[in-house]
């Protein structure tokens, strides 16, 4: 009933006409649908799920389109989906707290996703009825649904439910062929990735011993060489090596691959990289020396400074975790991360960009961690223990019935400033972080968005950098250290002075170079026309001066090619007399075409670019006999 309300249907007609006929009201099939929808986006939304255009996140946007879509049947106009939260709440607040909690962030990413849809359902459309307007029968190809999915974002069940309704069906068939060919591009792209599990068949599982170490002894139990499973490799041969028990992390939970040396006493096997294949611990290198073969045993030994150094940066990731949920908000979810020993990467789930204020503070907070130098502790517990613990459980991943809970931090309100579920190496102690610093904040995709940070020596060269810049600034203007913001903003405003009087210089010398050129004027196809190159003059300058002769020439086709460096800047105009035979937009296309560079516009009026060729002069000159064509 409620959703009926906010699409604008007249629920008291239909609960009139069902108590006339003493049955119960009937809703249409497609309320029943927005109401279920605006049920499932607003707990996935809780969850931490974003529209996106890949995995939960696509399911999630697919669901809001199809919802949007059965409203707008209805007759519901402009964006109505998001107001379905409230009488959601109101039925399921209650049971369901953080609804209410995430209320505003709720609304927020429906109603962004419905104004989304609302351009793609427009481009879309346009697309979809120039290709009905030229279709011959009445079944709409593959190809078409195909380019309105992947270059639009259009639903293909959208297109489906459009083709139902005008009674075509869309080739299936043709569109599944399509998506075949991308599939194969995609693969084809990633065609030098080493797939382990294709690769490497070990029966049992490789034991770990790297918590508390970075050396130690194993059996090699399996060998393989360009994808065959071999019991020997020598000098230069690149390989894949599996041990029995070893020190190495393989890459895991964002965490890259320990990198190190196996050497016995008839070889030694650089290793570059680790990697899990099912539960077999896979060593991919190259032998530097001698000899390895299987059953033998080696000397496994870690990278140390490099483990350390990756340490240092996954402990930092936790804490940056926590301190984001506490400035930002309990929405924040880790969607993604990358751990190695000279940056962290971290993405998460917020709609805006992180202030430069949010930023210093998170800074603060995990620096405060650091300092407190409290101990890192891990347990292995059961999910049921971890959960009443408080451990951070990412959504959609899954977990055995023993995890490994990572506690650190100081103690707030009886629990760990930062507890997560985590299989990777981490410090000691929090200190043993030792400076945390954040490079950069950005965004990867709808709703998400990116943290890179260093940590330690890394996070110290950092900091020394922005010093010797500021030193470098400081002496380029004369100015002490605590005088380089009075110093730059001073700079701005002369700049900005400057440039202004340098634009007002240009438009009086535009104004004086259009009368000149009024000398060229020609008549072409009936018409008063301006052709004529300018040099030193970028684009804006060029239109300053375009403006000038239009204002002096009525009635005319005017083009100008402004030339500086090795740029040039094309503009065009048409009198609206004369749009019917020739368009501005089409000078502007035929000229950017034949000089390798693009533009366009409206009828009256376009603008382009290109590099400046040889062919320059040429096209130019040819100019008069195309448009006498």
């Amino acid at each position: 009933k409620a959703a009926a309300e906010i699409i604008g249907l007249d629920t008291a007609a239909l609960e009139a006409e069902a108590q006339a006929e003493g049955k119960p009201v009937e809703y249409p099939a497609s309320l029943k649908v927005v109401a279920d929808h605006a049920r499932s986006c607003s707990f996935l939304i809780a969850d931490g799920v974003n529209p996106s255009n890949e995995g939960r996140g696509y399911v999630l946007r697919r669901i809001i389109r199809r919802a949007v879509r059965h409203g707008n049947k209805l007759g519901a106009t402009g964006s109505f989906f998001h107001k379905m939260l409230k009488p959601l709440i109101e039925v399921m607040g209650e049971a369901y707290p953080e609804l209410a909690a995430q209320q505003a962030r709720i609304e927020a990413q429906l109603l962004k996703e419905e104004e989304q849809f609302a351009k793609t359902l427009e481009q879309g459309l346009k697309l979809l009825e120039g290709e009905l307007a030229q279709l011959k029968g009445s079944v709409i190809p593959g190809e078409v649904v195909f380019k309105l999915y992947d270059t639009y974002g259009f639903p293909t069940d959208l297109t489906a439910d459009i083709a139902r309704e005008r009674d075509l069906t869309i080739d299936e068939a043709g569109f599944e062929t399509e998506m075949a060919a991308q599939r194969q591009r995609a693969r084809d792209a990633g065609k030098f990735a080493i797939d382990y599990n294709s690769v490497v068949k070990v029966e049992g599982e490789t034991q770990f011993e790297g918590y508390d170490a970075t050396a130690g002894q194993g059996q090699i139990i399996a060998i393989y060489k360009d994808g065959e499973q071999v019991d020997e490799v020598v000098e230069g041969d690149e390989a894949l090596i599996v041990l029995n028990q070893t020190p190495f992390y393989a890459e895991s939970g964002g965490q890259i691959g320990d990198t190190g040396i196996f050497k016995n006493d008839t070889g030694i096997f650089e290793v570059q990289d680790t990697k899990k294949s099912g539960g077999a611990f896979v060593h991919q290198g190259i032998v530097t020396m001698g000899n390895l073969r299987v059953t033998q045993n080696v000397e496994a030994t870690v990278k140390a400074d490099i483990r350390a150094a990756t340490a240092r940066n996954h402990s930092a990731t936790h804490l940056l975790h926590a301190a984001l949920r506490q400035i930002l908000g309990e929405h924040v979810q880790q969607k993604g991360s990358l751990v190695a020993s000279d940056i962290l990467r971290f993405d998460f789930a917020n709609d805006q960009p992180v202030t430069f204020e949010q930023l210093q503070e998170i800074e603060r907070l995990v620096n405060a961690e650091v300092i407190a130098n409290s101990a890192v502790s891990t347990e292995l517990l059961d999910i049921e223990s971890a959960k009443a613990k408080g451990a951070m459980m990412l959504f959609g991943e899954k977990y055995g019935d023993e995890v490994r809970v990572l506690s650190m931090g100081s103690i707030i309100e009886e629990k760990n400033f930062s507890i997560e579920l985590c299989g990777g190496i981490h410090v000691k102690r929090t200190g043993d972080i030792g400076l945390f610093k954040i490079t950069s904040e950005g965004g990867v995709a709808a709703g998400v968005r990116r943290i890179e940070a260093v940590t330690g020596t890394k996070a110290i060269e950092t900091a020394q950098k922005s010093d010797r810049d500021i030193n470098t600034i400081n002496g380029l203007l004369k100015a002490q250290k605590d005088q380089t913001l009075e110093k730059v903003e001073a700079l701005v405003d002369t700049a900005s002075s400057l440039s202004k009087q340098i634009e007002q210089l240009n438009q009086k010398l535009a104004s004086l170079q259009a009368a000149e050129l009024l000398d060229q004027v020609q008549e072409i196809a009936g018409r008063k026309t301006l052709i004529t190159t300018v040099q030193n003059m970028d684009a804006k300058t060029l239109r300053n001066l375009h403006d000038g002769v239009k204002s002096k020439l009525e009635n005319a086709v005017i083009v100008l090619a402004g030339v500086e460096g090795d740029k040039v800047s094309l503009i065009a105009s048409v009198a609206k007399d004369f749009t019917a035979s020739i368009k501005a937009g089409d000078i502007i296309k035929h000229l950017a075409t034949e000089l390798g560079g693009k533009g366009g516009g409206k009828p009256d009026l376009a603008q382009g670019g290109a590099p400046l060729n040889e062919k320059f002069d040429q096209v130019i000159a040819a100019l008069p006999a195309w448009l006498e064509q």
